[in-house]
């Protein structure tokens, strides 16, 4: 009988009173981290869930809103989805809060030429979804905000088709990181390219420099190169993916060209 390091104490204090407890660190969540048919099936209705409930609100995406406004609007429409618990809290940073790679929502209004990340996932039968896009208000001076965009988007492309069975995670990592300090940004790139994503919004594998993980057929995980810039704002765009017997196939569909609000 095993469990999780994520397991809840109460469940490992009464396991304990029966049990003699034996550890083998990481056991559990390297068999999690490779997914069955019907554990893909349930993180793509997530994934469905996640993307038609940000269709909806979409429209709410302009100057003058604010994040939170925005925040609340999508977090009603994944619910009504059908999503019973948020698997984070919903990212929706604008501005110079962008630059924030984990930017709590704040009363802010967008403002023209502002850089918006929202970061966001639902829920079908236990299993997550999390996803990133990235807007920009129009408005003057937003040629840095475009190439830094681009840049960002490059790199998520060519993770998406590097990723393939077999590979360390630190190689598909360090793709994407290749790409965005070739462009003169990677000390703007400060966390890792992405996380396996299933009952819990971050577990095996680890897409990072550091990782020793080994990706395999049956894992989802998420790819989400960013570059932060103080003052400037930032760029994020996440996608998941799940690893067949080669290559990856990409879950989420919504479109990742720049779009100009």
């Amino acid at each position: 009988l095993g469990f999780e390091e994520t397991a809840p104490y109460s469940l490992y204090s009464s396991l304990k009173r029966e049990l003699t407890p034996v550890p083998v660190k990481d056991l559990v969540e390297e068999f999690r981290a490779r997914k069955e048919k019907k554990e893909i099936e349930l993180i793509k209705r997530a994934v469905f869930r996640a993307e038609r409930a940000f269709l909806s609100i979409k429209r709410y995406i302009k100057r003058g809103a604010t994040e939170r406004s925005i925040a609340l609007r999508l977090e009603e429409a994944i619910k009504r989805e059908g999503t019973r618990r948020l698997p984070f809290d919903i990212i929706v940073a604008s501005g110079e809060n962008s630059a924030l790679p984990h930017a709590g929502v704040t009363e802010r209004k967008l403002r023209a030429g502002d850089l918006v990340v929202i970061d966001w996932g639902a829920e079908a039968d236990g299993y997550f979804s999390d996803m990133t896009r990235t807007f920009l208000i129009n408005g003057r001076g937003i040629e840095k905000k475009i190439e830094i965009y681009n840049i960002v988007l490059k790199a998520n492309r060519k993770a998406l088709k590097a990723a393939s069975a077999g590979m360390m995670a630190r190689e598909l990592d360090q793709t994407a990181r290749a790409e965005i300090q070739r462009a003169g940004y990677g000390e703007c790139f400060g966390h890792g390219t992405g996380h396996g994503v299933g009952l819990d919004i971050h577990e095996a594998p680890r897409i990072s420099f550091q990782s020793r993980d080994v990706l395999e057929k049956g894992m989802v995980f998420t790819i989400e190169p960013g570059i932060y810039i103080s003052g400037l704002g930032g760029v994020r765009i996440e996608d998941m993916v799940c690893l067949g017997s080669s290559r990856a196939r990409v879950l989420t569909t919504l479109p990742k060209e720049l779009e100009i609000l």
